[in-house]
């Protein structure tokens, strides 16, 4: 017997864990034949023992039954309704992590791994002033919670803003308020994710994402993200043979590439989405921060069966102390995300929604958002200025805050992170963002938190200490 994986001590559970969400969901029903040992083990990459200990405590606890020579089946017995025998040793076993808060935590006076505004980019002071005006104006605001689905207020402001952004009717029950893309994106893997289930991510792709993903113990189904969108073949090649849980994307101005998929891409996408009901999550963090013409209609606007849900964040660059993010989505996802939403938190804070819906809404604000388009655009310039005697490759942004670079392959990237951190200059690694970890040649780099002349001493110290590595 062969095997890819080094089985971990809890592994063969993870595998019965595996099955029984299958059941839970329908996708296995009573006297269905459970795939042989041989195939789900080279399914699962593990190795075929471990399928054989999952297939018999199965069995032990009466979720499976075997016919001679034949095989594994399905019991036909009461509806499972928990993981009682694994899921406290499967979840003590859990280990998490954050490889970009890691990153972040490093100290540096160049700080390019940051993907936030410059503060000083942002209008504090119109903020401040309005803080009282918004306490005056709810002064019980402070001592009570907000509706767990967001305060009303907000969403249906929110409501109508996203009716104009995704040109189609948004009502304020298809809104849920989160603490910041992160909350929804972990509350949904949460909700549709169990131990080594499929799921597909763009590689590279947002790596909190990955990590959140990690913990929940998925497989990963890489697709290729490159200037041009994707590989549609690619990706319905994996729709039809895996079956995954849903598509994490991030298709306009893409963290960390920048691309964006082309307009065509994204209604073919759709249509794939509902002919094998893989539920497209849709990120759409950067939208608003785009150089030139405003970018393709989201995906959720040519989703007419419920298979997109949409993620509207504004804690990049609105106000990212307030976190923000509006959920858009039918029925069939709101409703059970709420429940997960009232086990987390019972509901984002109200004053954080109260001062975000004056702010953001307000004449001036929206007026800021032309401004700081402007002042992101100058930076990515001279970030890009900064790099033309590198050697280095990149395509140029046409929105968002990060630049995707290439280094030529005689650089470690892991080595010059380690030199670039010692002289205060941080980046963050490409291999942080393939579900891979392969990618080894890139780097990002973000230009939106640090001033022109960090971008311009920050950039040379760094080219510089690629030169001695190459020299050396």
């Amino acid at each position: 017997m062969q095997t890819t994986q080094k089985d971990h001590p809890l592994l063969y559970r993870q595998v019965y864990d595996h099955i029984v969400a299958r059941i839970q969901r329908g996708e296995l029903a009573a006297h269905d034949k459970l795939p042989s040992i041989r195939m789900l083990a080279g399914e699962l990459q593990v190795h075929r023992l471990t399928v054989f200990r999952a297939y018999q405590l199965l069995k032990e606890e009466g979720k499976a039954y075997v016919k001679e020579k034949s095989g594994y089946y399905v019991a036909p017995m009461h509806e499972i309704t928990g993981l009682p025998t694994c899921e406290k040793n499967f979840a003590a076993a859990r280990t998490y992590q954050n490889e970009m808060s890691d990153i972040q935590r490093v100290p540096s006076v160049y700080q390019f791994s940051q993907a936030l505004i410059d503060p000083n980019l942002l209008p504090n002071l119109y903020l401040s002033q309005y803080v009282k005006e918004v306490f005056d104006r709810y002064p019980k605001m402070i001592g009570t919670y907000s509706d767990l689905q967001g305060d009303a207020e907000l969403r249906d402001f929110l409501g109508d803003y996203m009716t104009g952004r995704l040109k189609v009717s948004i009502s304020a029950d298809e809104l849920i308020i989160t603490s910041g893309a992160q909350q929804a994106i972990d509350l949904l893997a949460r909700l549709y994710i169990r131990p080594l289930d499929a799921v597909m991510v763009e590689r590279p792709t947002y790596s909190a994402a990955l990590d959140i993903f990690r913990a929940q113990g998925v497989r990963f189904l890489p697709v290729d993200i490159s200037p041009g969108g994707y590989d549609l073949d690619q990706v319905e090649e994996i729709m039809k043979r895996h079956k995954p849980r849903f598509f994490y994307m991030n298709p306009t101005f893409h963290n960390p590439t920048g691309y964006s998929v082309p307009a065509g891409q994204r209604k073919e996408l759709v249509a794939l989405a509902e002919k094998y009901q893989c539920l497209l999550v849709e990120d759409d963090t950067f939208r608003d921060i785009y150089f030139g013409e405003p970018p393709s209609l989201p995906l959720f606007t040519y989703d007419t069966e419920g298979w997109v849900v949409y993620l509207s964040s504004f804690s990049k660059y609105v106000a990212p102390g307030l976190r923000i993010c509006a959920v858009v989505g039918r029925s069939s996802v709101i409703q059970p995300l709420l429940t997960l939403k009232s086990l987390a938190d019972n509901g984002s804070p109200l004053v954080n929604q109260k001062l975000f819906l004056h702010y953001f809404g307000s004449e001036r604000m929206q007026n800021h958002l032309e401004k700081l388009r402007i002042a992101l655009q100058i930076r990515r310039d001279l970030m890009i200025e900064s790099l033309q005697d590198s050697g280095w490759l990149w395509n140029v942004p046409e929105g968002g805050l990060n630049l995707w670079v290439k280094l030529p392959d005689h650089l470690s990237v892991d080595m010059l992170w380690q030199r670039a951190t010692a002289e205060a200059v941080s980046f963050v690694p490409g291999a942080v963002f393939d579900p891979k970890r392969e990618m080894r040649s890139w780097i990002r780099f973000s230009y939106s938190f640090v001033n022109e002349e960090q971008i311009r001493t920050g950039m040379r110290l760094l080219t510089n200490l690629a030169g001695s590595m190459h020299n050396g």
